[in-house]
Formats: C-alpha cells, structure tokens, sequence
C-alpha cells in the first residue's frame, strides 16, 4: 500500500520509528518531511499529507504532531480526508471501521515509539464496515460546504 507520511518537529521524535515499521510492513511511503528536528508549522505538513490522499496518490496518511490535534485538525481542511487523532490501538482501529478515516495522527508527546506502531497497525489492518456507518458519513459530508 502507498502511504504518506509526514510530520513536525514536535512529531520528528517518532519520525524514524513509523517510518521504519511502515516500511518493515512492506509499504511505500511518500515522505512529505519534516526531515530535521527545526521548527516547521504543522499545517503545512498536515496539508501536504492530506493532499495525497485527497488526490488518491497516496491510499492512507499517517502524521504526527505534538498531540496529533493540530496537524489533523489541518488535514481535515482538504475535501476527501477525514484525519483522526488517536492515542490508542482501538479508536484507530474504530476510525477506519466506523468513520473511514483515511488519515491517522497522534502525538509524540502523548505516545511513545511501541505505542505508535500499534496504532498504525490498528488502523491499517481494519476496513470500512459500510452499512450505516456509510449512511452517517454521507450525513456528514452534506455538512460540509
């Protein structure tokens, strides 16, 4: 699977990590950086991640931030991505079964290495349900302008 990664600085801690398991797994990955630990905003790279996917170059995103809220909060802007922040195995896994996520993040300051490679593995395991969890994204996406 092609999957795009991106971070901030406050995310670079478990840069390699991700990177590396993601690629142990077996997938490509498109890096849209940060590649050094300086200071870079994360609606930048939370926007570069979310672009991949919205044009379907990449199929999944994984991102990370501080906390993993801001970088998928900016992530959510781009028309056809739905980003989740998650702190845990299970509402990983959840976001893609129920909400279709396409986009994971979480935070370095909040998970460390061991616990960010479950929750990738979490969220790129399960699949989409449909039924009436497509029913309530169809709701949601008549939200939005």
């Amino acid at each position: 699977m092609k999957i795009v990664f991106g971070c901030d600085h406050a995310g670079y801690p478990l840069r390699d990590a991700v990177l590396k398991h993601l690629k142990d797994m077996g997938h490509e990955v498109v890096d849209v950086g940060c590649y050094t630990p300086d200071p870079v905003d994360y609606p930048v790279i939370g926007e570069k991640a979310a672009r991949k996917v919205a044009s379907g170059e990449c199929e999944l995103g994984v991102i990370v931030c501080g906390t993993g809220i801001g970088i998928s909060v900016a992530a959510n802007h781009v028309r056809g991505v739905r980003a989740a922040a998650c702190s845990e195995p299970y509402s990983a896994e959840m976001a893609r079964r129920h909400n279709n996520v396409n986009i994971i993040s979480f935070g370095a300051r909040v998970v460390g290495e061991g616990l960010a490679c479950a929750i990738v593995d979490a969220f790129l395991s399960a699949q989409f349900e449909g039924g009436r969890h497509a029913e309530r994204l169809a709701m949601i996406d008549h939200i939005l302008p």
